[in-house]
């Protein structure tokens, strides 16, 4: 195999790759990618047997195709760390040399028959959706998954299709967030939990805001296709965790009878301030809903305390003071690119709610301050 690469694009191809790649394996071949060079499309693979990656680069000079399977981490940070405009592969038995300008490398690889592969887009396509559209949902709820598996949280993130209605949704015990949106496809409904590894590898392909992604069920996987295979796309596939995701339709409340409708970045500004006076024994923000203010309190014994007051843009109901863990406010209202959030209150024992628009919900558990 012999070929000349734009640098750029194969830093950031190998880069994508590399988030799919285990850190640990007794299996050398997977901590490799697999390059295939073809047709003038060079095409990089990985995948730590539950995640698949394939990604495209067109418009590469190939003087003689091949294939080669070869040390990812190497191979990347020598491409990463060569300054020129392109970048010469060439491929002698499992032996890669790396050419620039001034340098050159070797570097030993092994059979790519070695490779488990990487599962390619079936041939029916479930439905899809923009990239831009699919990354809104992925941010708005991913951050929200289990670090940890248990009987009510899961590392990973409910797809839910019923139709063109689409809604992503996920959970740690602690907060649940679930995120709506629509997209093309079959008349049938669909669930699947997408590991939160997948999606966040996914997530990284989603660049291109116009970019078509395709989505299909394939068994025991789900894959997706970014953009065209060929013409610098990417595939995704996934093994689909099996179990039963939470009952959670039940858990968020429809009986608040207080309102707050507040500026989502002075809101954001006034937990991270909060924040700073808390600790692991105390780590809670007490805030206090009135009329006009919404008042942000904390205090950490031996530390100190702090006071930060906004103004609420409206407000309905009796005053309430509520505490949450500050980085469940915070985390969210990262994600929510509205200048305006909607927080629904019962009581200071029962979940608060905060709402954007119609198509995104967030549930958080209060926490309590003695």
């Amino acid at each position: 195999m012999k070929l000349v690469c734009d640098r750029l694009s194969l830093a950031d191809a190998l880069a994508m790759a590399g988030g799919v790649i285990t850190t640990r394996t007794p299996t050398p071949a997977l901590l490799c990618v697999r390059l295939v060079a073809k047709g003038g499309v060079l095409e990089i693979s990985a995948t730590d047997t539950e995640i698949g990656l394939s990604l495209t680069i067109p418009n590469v000079d190939i003087t003689e195709e091949g294939e080669a399977l070869i040390p990812a981490d190497k191979l990347s940070q020598i491409v990463r760390a060569c300054e020129d405009t392109t970048i010469s592969i060439g491929v002698a038995r499992n032996l890669t040399t790396i050419n620039a300008a001034d340098s050159t490398f070797k570097i030993y690889g092994y059979e790519p028959r070695e490779f488990p592969g990487v599962r390619s887009f079936p041939a029916k396509v479930d439905f899809e959706l923009e990239a831009s559209s699919l990354r809104r949902l992925i941010a708005r709820t991913v951050f929200a998954t289990a670090r940890d598996d248990s009987r009510y949280a899961i590392s990973g993130v409910l797809l839910d299709r019923k139709k063109t209605n689409l809604r992503l949704v996920a959970t740690d015990g602690r907060r649940l967030a679930v995120a709506r949106g629509t997209c093309k496809g079959t008349d049938a409904d669909q669930q699947a939990i997408i590991p939160t590894k997948a999606l966040s590898a996914l997530n990284r392909l989603l660049n291109e805001p116009e970019a078509m992604v395709k989505i299909a069920r394939d068994g025991n996987q789900i894959v997706f296709q970014v953009g065209e295979a060929g013409e610098g796309g990417a595939t995704l596939s996934t093994s689909v965790d099996e179990r039963t995701f939470p009952p959670f339709e039940d858990v968020i409340p429809r009986d608040h009878d207080r309102r707050c409708t507040c500026d989502a970045g002075e809101l954001a500004s006034a937990i991270r301030r909060a924040a700073l006076l808390t600790n692991e024994e105390s780590k809670g923000v007490r805030m206090a809903f009135s009329a006009k203010h919404v008042t942000l309190t904390s205090r950490a014994p031996e530390m100190g305390e702090s006071e930060v007051r906004i103004d609420s843009e409206s407000y309905t109901g009796e005053p309430l003071e509520i505490a949450f863990n500050p980085n469940f406010i915070a985390e969210v209202l990262k994600v929510l690119d509205a200048p305006q959030v909607v927080i629904e209150l019962k009581a200071p024992n029962k979940p608060g709610v905060i709402k954007c628009g119609a198509d995104y919900t967030y549930v958080v558990m209060p926490v309590s301050l003695t």
